[in-house]
């Protein structure tokens, strides 16, 4: 494989990869440990990631548990959350954290809806800017007499076979998730 299809490919993959992470922060009305993955809590002067400063699970299909490490940081985790604005109200007992996840409303699952779908259209930009990108690298190979003109036309087919794969996997991947956050 060409190296610069080959680097294009990789490049799709990471539009892949952070599309699915980006969508892996919806709420889908069912708890998961994601959901907490953009809160940071001030642990002895650094901002960290609840994730490393207790045990974050999951209850049941609409609760969330944060067991900390160090008991004094229950107050400070709480505090996080409910700063963070995303809709929970953690219960704590003085050791652990319980966050009720509420269920959606239908108009706010509708926008959720809206805004995968929007993180799906900018991941397909990103994709066909990475195919132009292969293509004008491919014709200033082709220009520099490094491939022929035959060559140069099998590798846009194969640039435009590896784009359209790309879109077809972000249109099952938004799909999928829609789906998802329509489920009540």
């Amino acid at each position: 494989m060409n190296p610069i299809i080959k680097d294009a490919k990789q490049r799709m993959d990471k539009t892949l990869e952070a599309l699915r992470n980006e969508l892996s922060k919806v709420r889908t009305g069912k708890a998961t440990t994601q959901l907490l993955d953009g809160i940071r809590v001030d642990y002895y002067g650094t901002m960290t990631p609840v994730s490393q400063v207790g045990n974050v699970s999951v209850l049941d299909a609409h609760t969330l548990s944060i067991t900390p490490w160090d008991k004094h940081m229950v107050q400070v985790i709480d505090k996080a959350i409910l700063e963070a604005n995303i809709g929970f109200n953690p219960v704590s007992d003085g050791t652990n954290l319980r966050i009720p996840v509420p269920p959606l409303t239908e108009e706010r699952r509708k926008d959720f809806v809206k805004l995968i779908k929007k993180f799906g259209e900018e991941s397909k930009i990103a994709i066909r800017n990475v195919r132009r990108d292969a293509n004008d690298h491919l014709k200033k190979e082709e220009k520099d007499k490094k491939i022929s003109e035959d060559q140069l036309k099998t590798f846009e087919l194969e640039v435009q076979k590896v784009t359209d794969e790309h879109i077809k996997m972000i249109d099952e991947i938004v799909k999928h998730k829609e789906m998802e956050i329509m489920e009540v």
